[in-house]
């Protein structure tokens, strides 16, 4: 880690952090904070995805879609009208509209296999985003004079890397470049998740083996072809499956990598203080174990 010690980092300089875990348990809230009081720069992972690494592909769908209306083929036709996406750090909604959900045409449902190539495109866009910190990190301090930097990572980071192996080219990178710290949720933050979920269902990443799995599983519970499949029935049934995939995965990512943030004490984060003093007992408390593996 870049820094071994609580004392490396009250005196550091320059702090640099990744913060990784679930949506919805605060990673947004203390990027935004941190931004508020000045001297941090935030880069959302998600953002860059949808901008840099996805956003031709979603302006595209929006056209495709657009090309399907005579009125609004005519206008795009001519280039009186153009269409693009108003994607925002608190606003990824055109991204996760793009990902989609596999089932019923009727439903808003894309094919399986259209469903997985846009995965593919995800997972392909975050591993870059991610290898794009140290860039964003040199570019927040030529430029703008930023001393601080805090990554916002997207709820998949565990799922485009591999948290036990020593040699993860994205993680190596990214441990050279940010501290890592996991803001781990309560048993009672998962049941909160999930019924949020449950309420708005929204797109997400998982890895392919786990999809595949998912739906032969759903298809053959529910005795359904793909075409009859509610696509937000799948994904809420699969969503809970997938908090139980994802939590050892961050486990590992923490211990082998990083720190551990409990959820309940982040949600308490007022100042940029908090978060220092959060961080800097969490480094105390690693340095009293020896982590599971090496990763330098």
């Amino acid at each position: 880690m870049i820094y071994s010690s609580a004392n490396e980092w009250r005196t550091a300089a320059q702090k640099r952090v990744l913060l990784f875990g679930m949506s919805g348990l605060g990673k947004t809230h203390v990027a935004n904070l941190l931004r508020a009081a000045g001297g941090w720069f935030h880069y959302s992972v998600d953002y860059r995805i949808g901008t840099r690494y996805m956003g031709e592909h979603i302006v595209d769908n929006c056209k495709h879609e657009a090309m399907k209306n005579p009125f609004l083929r005519d206008l795009l036709m001519s280039d009186s009208i153009y269409i693009g996406s108003n994607i925002t750090f608190n606003n990824l909604s055109p991204l996760s509209s793009y990902l989609g959900k596999p089932g019923n045409p009727n439903l808003g449902g894309l094919p399986f296999e259209t469903y997985m190539i846009r995965q593919d495109q995800h997972r392909t866009g975050e591993i870059a985003a991610l290898l794009d910190t140290a860039h964003f990190i040199e570019r927040a301090e030529a430029l703008y004079a930023y001393p601080n930097f805090v990554c916002d990572s997207g709820g998949s980071i565990c799922e485009v890397v591999t948290p036990d192996d020593p040699q993860d080219p994205v993680l190596r990178a990214l441990s050279d470049a940010v501290l890592m710290v996991w803001i781990a949720g309560s048993d009672d933050h998962t049941a909160e998740l999930v019924r949020r979920f449950d309420r708005a269902p929204k797109p997400m990443y998982y890895q392919p083996a786990f999809l595949h799995a998912a739906w032969a599983e759903y298809l053959e519970s529910f005795g359904q072809t793909p075409d009859q499949v509610n696509p937000d029935a799948f994904i809420r049934w699969a969503y809970a499956r997938a908090l139980a995939h994802r939590q050892p995965r961050y486990q590992a990512m923490a211990r082998n990598w990083g720190i551990t943030l409990a959820a309940h004490d982040v949600a308490k984060i007022r100042h940029t203080e908090d978060f220092d003093a959060l961080v800097e007992q969490a480094l105390k408390d690693r340095g009293l174990a020896a982590p599971a593996i090496h990763p330098k």
